[in-house]
């Protein structure tokens, strides 16, 4: 059973009503009968679920593994299915890479032991990380590990030749993939954010230890842009945008320090294809967000800047806390109209006379008024009474 459910067959009661006195209607009152309706009882389903049945488990995952794997390859009875039954494991839980990657890359140590097989290898992380959306940040992360870690390497290269000469296969038809059909360029798309997630987590280490990213995997983002740019179809851009967002920073800041401008001639295809290609209102509109984007420096946050003195030229917020003044009209002006800068100094040289006065002219001080002064900031008891009488009914009425 697929479903890991055990499900008998659903039994439904006769859609009948239960014995009252509804059923028994005098045929000689025939319009006191019509004026009392009928009570239909709705159908009760009845289920036989199973409190012991086995447990559930998603479509794809194999509740062996978790059993087995620690046994090694051994239990299996191809290397293929142990490598692909980790991989459906690790897609169901990703959560679980940090703490059974190891033992996976020693199995396969001692598994792995000749050129097929590493290619095997090879070529079912890819099948994975290309055709389940959601594994390649997953797939990159597995493939930089085992580059690091399978002891293995062969003549034919080891397991990141391998990998990138995989990659290369699918590279070279890229312009052909941009313009094919529906399905092609759907495989095309998996295989462009699985390199773009390979080169975020793919390292390699120099000869003196330091890790860097793989250069080739760099250029071949370039042109993988270029082919989907000049292919402006709907699902081509989004491709493309997704991309960017996820590796722009990177790649920015990678042809910046070769004092190349790549990034620029990008934006600038970016807003060719807004204004000329025939693409849909809501991809031309992901487009320019991510010209937005990579404005603010793919929404990077830099240390605050050192402090400058707000000037109506640097600080768009100068004039918010400017009071405002209305002209005879009821015209509302502020510091920031240039057609009434002068009355509006004025009017502020004026304020300055009377400081202690709102603009209805109230006086806020009290200083000086001996009746003011001497006013006590306690309520009297009846009036204070009546004040909470007041509220309470207000407060009644309101959440009526």
């Amino acid at each position: 059973m697929s479903d890991g459910f055990d499900r008998a067959p659903e039994q439904t009661r006769p859609l009948r009503a239960p014995p009252s006195s509804q059923d028994k209607i005098p045929q000689q009152n025939s319009e006191s009968a019509m004026a009392k309706p009928q009570v239909v009882v709705a159908p009760v389903l009845m289920s036989k679920l199973s409190v012991n049945a086995p447990e559930f488990y998603p479509s794809g995952y194999s509740s062996s593994y978790t059993e087995s794997y620690e046994d090694g390859c051994e239990d299996y009875p191809t290397l293929s299915e142990y490598v692909q039954d980790f991989l459906n494991h690790l897609t169901e839980q990703p959560g679980s890479f940090e703490t059974e990657i190891e033992q996976f890359a020693e199995t396969l140590n001692g598994c792995v032991t000749t050129d097929d097989a590493l290619q095997e290898l090879v070529e079912l992380i890819y099948q994975q990380a290309t055709s389940i959306p959601n594994f390649s940040y997953m797939g990159a992360r597995l493939c930089n590990y085992l580059s690091h870690h399978l002891t293995i390497s062969p003549q034919s290269g080891n397991f990141r030749q391998l990998l990138l000469q995989r990659c290369r296969t699918e590279y070279e038809v890229k312009d052909q993939a941009a313009k094919g059909d529906e399905v092609t360029r759907k495989r095309f798309h998996a295989f462009v954010l699985f390199l773009g997630e390979l080169y975020l987590n793919l390292e390699i280490k120099g000869t003196n230890g330091q890790v860097t990213r793989a250069d080739i995997l760099q250029v071949g983002l370039r042109e993988l842009l270029n082919a989907l740019f000049s292919n402006p179809m709907d699902d081509n851009l989004i491709c493309a945008v997704k991309l960017l967002k996820l590796t722009g920073s990177v790649l920015e800041d990678a042809w910046k320090e070769k004092g190349k401008m790549d990034m620029e001639e990008i934006i600038q295809r970016i807003e060719n294809v807004v204004l000329d290609a025939n693409c849909s209102r809501d991809v031309k509109q992901m487009l320019l967000k991510l010209v937005e984007l990579r404005s603010s420096n793919w929404g990077r946050v830099h240390a605050t800047s050192t402090y400058r003195e707000a000037t109506p030229e640097n600080d768009p917020n100068y004039f918010m806390n400017e009071p405002t003044f209305y002209t005879s009209d009821g015209v509302p002006f502020t510091a920031a109209d240039p057609d009434y800068q002068e009355k509006y100094q004025e009017l502020l040289e004026r304020e300055d006379f009377f400081p202690d006065y709102e603009e209805n002219g109230t006086d806020l001080s009290g200083a000086g008024d001996a009746y003011l002064d001497d006013i006590d900031d306690e309520m009297d008891p009846e009036i204070e009474e009546a004040y909470e009488k007041f509220c309470l009914e207000s407060e009644r009425k309101r959440k009526q």
